[in-house]
Order: structure tokens, then C-alpha cells, then sequence
């Protein structure tokens, strides 16, 4: 049976990935709803050629200049603006499965509405978990929605445990390593962001990028896979596996050990979470064991990562303390990103905002935006005071 998809985040890496999927499965999706931030030269593109019957632009300019250039082609296509535009699309009643896949909290309150309307959503915004992994968790149980996770490494502990949540005793998030795996702490003081942009195995968005190198990445999916998988933070380790073949695996209660393989292409995951529980015939990206040499691993080395340390500490301590993790690390990000300040000072930034954080109770929305608010107005007053 066909199934609907909308794609919240269509023009970015994880979108536009989701629609070579769906370009090369079209007789089983259908893609009903997208949306874009302000890329709307690639927004026309998918929408001439994939006619979904509804879009939503946040960017205002872009929302007007859009809907008066895609009328002439388009006279039926409903194009909504802002937020409530995102809420629209999310709680569309045609959506099959909405695939969450803004980048930040921004992808919060969307992920949220298609929780509430008891949608199937494949998860590609850790940050939705990151900062509100409780709140939508409960409500998920509350509306018997179904969340599917669509990063790598959790899409392989969710094909790993499959009925056998009982059993497992542990999770073992694989991760590259990232660029930086051999450099020194010396080392890092030099990097620059053109260096940083360069993944060794992975095709992603600028910030996830960013992410991988600081290993921040490592640790929100930390966070994340507590609340996906129902575990204690005791119980998810870190093993640096460069090659990114293994996406991780499931440690049972009798020892075994379950591992997902597979190529580093994030379609292959977001396939599956489109297709599950079944399986379709692939043709493409086969991992072939005759042209691997070797597969290694080693121990994430906290001196030269201390963001992955950052990530375990505020999950102990607490929701808030994820939320100003979070928040405080966008902002870093994007000041990296903006050539004004060094990599390590992501670091930093992070770390001294969680130093002058005061854990708070996070009962819904509202105080994760509150505290959000206020790990980003501390994290530029640190960068500000530097």
C-alpha cells in the first residue's frame, strides 16, 4: 500500500536524501507536504517535480517570493507561512509518516504536533529528544504514536533489538572519529573550519559535521538513545569504529552481541524507516566483505573529545542541563561555522554555561524554551566576555 509522506526539512541533507528514496521508490510513497526554511530555489525544484499538495516557508521574504513564482505551475499547491505553517504540515490528516528532519530545536514544536496527532514520525531532529526526550516520549504513549529513528547508529540499535527489549543489557554507539581522531589537544588549537568540514566518512549538513568533529554528535545520540531505547545512561558506551561500517550495536543479557553493517549512506536508514517492519529489494550501496581489509576500534579519548563527556554529565544531571547542552552548543556551532571563534572554544562555551547552570524541573514546552533561551543568551555573553 502506498504510504504519505511529509518531510519536515525537505531541502536539507536529510530531506533531499529522503526524496532520492522516495525518486527511486515511487510506487510505494507519495509525498503529500514539505517544508522549507528559505531554500526555496530547491523547494521549487521538489515540489514541480513531486506535486505534494501542501508546503510551509518559516522565512517570510521566501514564503511571498516563492508562492507568487510557483502559482503559474501550480495553482492547487496550499503554501502556508511560519510556525503555524510547520504545525499545519505536521498534523496534516493525509501523512502516513512524517519524516522530522529540521535541523535544532526548531524541529521541536513541529515533531511535537505529529506526536500529539498520534503520527508515525521518523526521527532524523535529535534534538527533539535532546531537550524534550521525556515530554515526548510520555506523549507518544499517550497518542500511540510511533517514533522510527532514522540516524545511522539508532536505526541500527532499533533493527539490533527488535521484540527483545527485555533482554538487552546494554547499547554501543559506534562513531567514526571524525577528523580530528588522531590529533593531539595541541593540535586542535590550530584547526581551522575548512579541516573541521572535512568527515571522513560521512555526507552531512554543516553543523551535524561540526558535531562529529567536536564529538558532540556522540554524545546528544547519547541522550537521544536514552530515551528512544528506555536506558540508563550507564548502560550506552561510545566505541570509535573509523571505518563506520558497524552502526552500532546490542549487548543481551547472555552475552551476545548483535551488530547492524552496512555502507555509511544515510539511505539506507531512512529507507528502512520508511518501508518498516518490512524490507525492500536494494540494489545499490552493498557492503562488500571481500574489499574490507579490517574493522577497528578503540576508546573514544576524553582529553581530545571532552564534549562527549559534557553530553554524559548533564544527562545524569538532568533535563535542564541537556537543554543548555544543547542550546549552548548550537549557538558555539554557529560561531565556528562563522569563522569567529576556534574549534576548542566550542568546548568552552559549552562547558561554562553548563558550570553557571541551575537545574530546573521541565515539565513541558515552555520550560524547555525557557532554559533554551537562556543557554543561548549565556552563551554569547561568554563569547562576548572572551
Amino acid at each position: 500500500m502506498m504510504k504519505n509522506i511529509a518531510i519536515l526539512g525537505s531541502t536539507g541533507s536529510i530531506g533531499t536524501q529522503a526524496l532520492d528514496v522516495i525518486r527511486d521508490n515511487k510506487t510505494d510513497f507519495k509525498v503529500c507536504a514539505l517544508t522549507a526554511n528559505s531554500n526555496i530555489d530547491i523547494l521549487y525544484d521538489q515540489v514541480l517535480e513531486f506535486s505534494p499538495e501542501i508546503v510551509a516557508i518559516t522565512n517570510f521574504e521566501k514564503y511571498k517570493e516563492f508562492k507568487s513564482a510557483i502559482k503559474p505551475f501550480n495553482s492547487s499547491l496550499k503554501v502556508l507561512y511560519g510556525e503555524e505553517g510547520l504545525f499545519d504540515v505536521a498534523a496534516y490528516d493525509k501523512n502516513d509518516i512524517i519524516i522530522s528532519s529540521i535541523v535544532g530545536i526548531a524541529g521541536l514544536k513541529p515533531t511535537y504536533k505529529a506526536v500529539e496527532k498520534g503520527k508515525t514520525v521518523a526521527l532524523a531532529n535529535k534534538e527533539t529528544l535532546v531537550t524534550a526526550g521525556r515530554i515526548i516520549t510520555k506523549k507518544a504513549k499517550e497518542k500511540n504514536a510511533f517514533i522510527i529513528p532514522v540516524d545511522s547508529e539508532h536505526s541500527a540499535i532499533f533493527q539490533c533489538i527488535g521484540s527483545n527489549s527485555e533482554y538487552v543489557s546494554r547499547i554501543i554507539l559506534t562513531a567514526s572519529g571524525g577528523p580530528f581522531r588522531k590529533k593531539t589537544p595541541e593540535e586542535l588549537k590550530k584547526v581551522s573550519l575548512s579541516d573541521a568540514l572535512k568527515h571522513p566518512s560521512w555526507n552531512m549538513g554543516k553543523k551535524v559535521t561540526i558535531d562529529s568533529a567536536t564529538m558532540m554528535n556522540k554524545g546528544l545520540e547519547v541522550i537521544e538513545a536514552r530515551w528512544l531505547f528506555d536506558m540508563n545512561p550507564d548502560k550506552i558506551d561510545v566505541c570509535i569504529h573509523p571505518e563506520s561500517i558497524i552502526h552500532s550495536m546490542v549487548e543481551f543479557v547472555d552475552g551476545a552481541i548483535l551488530a547492524q553493517l552496512g555502507v555509511p549512506d544515510m539511505r539506507t536508514p531512512i529507507k528502512y524507516s520508511l518501508t518498516y517492519p518490512e524490507r525492500t529489494i536494494t540494489n545499490e550501496n552493498k557492503l562488500d566483505f571481500s574489499k574490507l581489509k579490517s574493522l577497528s576500534f578503540e576508546e573514544p579519548d576524553i582529553k581530545r573529545f571532552p564534549c562527549l563527556n559534557l553530553a554524559y554529565e548533564a544527562l545524569k544531571d538532568g533535563d535542564s542541563s541537556c537543554i543548555v547542552l544543547n542550546g549552548a552548543n548550537e549557538v558555539a556551532v554557529n560561531l565556528f561555522l562563522q569563522e569567529k571563534i576556534r574549534f576548542i572554544e566550542i568546548y568552552d562555551i559549552v562547558a561554562n554555561a553548563l558550570e553557571r547552570h541551575v537545574k530546573t524541573n521541565i515539565n513541558d514546552l515552555e520550560d524547555v524554551f525557557q532554559v533554551d533561551a537562556w543557554s543561548r543568551k549565556i552563551a554569547l555573553e561568554l563569547y562576548n566576555k572572551r
